[in-house]
């Protein structure tokens, strides 16, 4: 029993050195922020959408982009999938995710990039996922245009934050020049552009309302296949639309 105790302890004294963690996680009855301003985040958010993905990833990859501490990611191997990516930028993050696969004994591949550097992976996946992201990056619209072409073969599981209205509107093919209804009406699409801070957070550069959302994604070649609740979407790869394609400089 002693040596249980010093191994619970030391889990603890791990956890408190690679803190703060944003992802709450049981490790071996140990939680990683059990004071979350959000609750125990991710997992009750999770469990709104988690009946879209398919209980059994067997003989399917994964790729998690902005994984954090891997909670995601970890799901995906609980569920099976044969290999599962998970980058980010931050390697204390992927420090958390090292320590939450080995003490749970689901191995992931961990990998510190950006999601501008997913052609670097020279691979395609099952299934990309792309939650609490978007809104952090200066070039949003590039981001998913990367996934599309280089990284994602059948599925996104996406996320972002989002303000502004919540109804949208069917937009025209065209609009005249002089006329303003598409910036005039509240469900038409809209990106907030944040100068500064949000909630405290200086890389809070975007706030898309959900008709930019959904115009973003269809924009860079993702059919919306289901929207299980606020802020969540599952794709499937489609065909992008006429003068979408990356320019030249951006192939690889």
């Amino acid at each position: 029993m002693q040596d249980v105790h010093e191994n619970e302890q030391d889990l603890r004294q791990r956890i408190e050195e690679l803190g703060p963690w944003f992802h709450n996680m049981q490790l071996e009855g140990v939680e990683t922020a059990p004071e979350h301003f959000l609750g125990d985040y991710p997992s009750f958010k999770w469990k709104g959408f988690e009946r879209v993905v398919p209980e059994d990833l067997s003989g399917r990859t994964v790729l998690d982009i902005g994984c954090n501490a891997g909670f995601y990611a970890l799901e995906m191997k609980r569920r099976g999938a044969d290999r599962v990516v998970a980058i980010d930028s931050d390697p204390r993050y992927l420090a958390q995710a090292e320590l939450a696969s080995r003490v749970r004994d689901l191995p992931l591949e961990l990998r510190e990039m950006s999601v501008y550097d997913v052609a670097e992976l020279k691979e395609q996946f099952d299934l990309v996922i792309f939650m609490g992201v978007l809104y952090h990056l200066r070039h949003p619209l590039l981001a998913l245009d990367l996934i599309r072409e280089y990284a994602a073969r059948d599925l996104l599981l996406f996320q972002s934050m989002q303000r502004g209205a919540s109804t949208t509107m069917e937009p025209e093919r065209d609009y005249d020049f002089d006329d303003p209804s598409l910036f005039e009406d509240p469900s038409g699409p809209c990106l907030h552009f944040i100068e500064h801070n949000f909630a405290g957070d200086p890389t809070n550069w975007w706030a898309p309302n959900r008709a930019a959302v959904e115009g973003m994604l269809r924009s860079s070649g993702f059919a919306i296949k289901e929207h299980p609740e606020a802020e969540v979407y599952l794709c499937r790869c489609a065909d992008r639309p006429w003068g979408a394609e990356l320019p030249p400089v951006l192939r690889r």
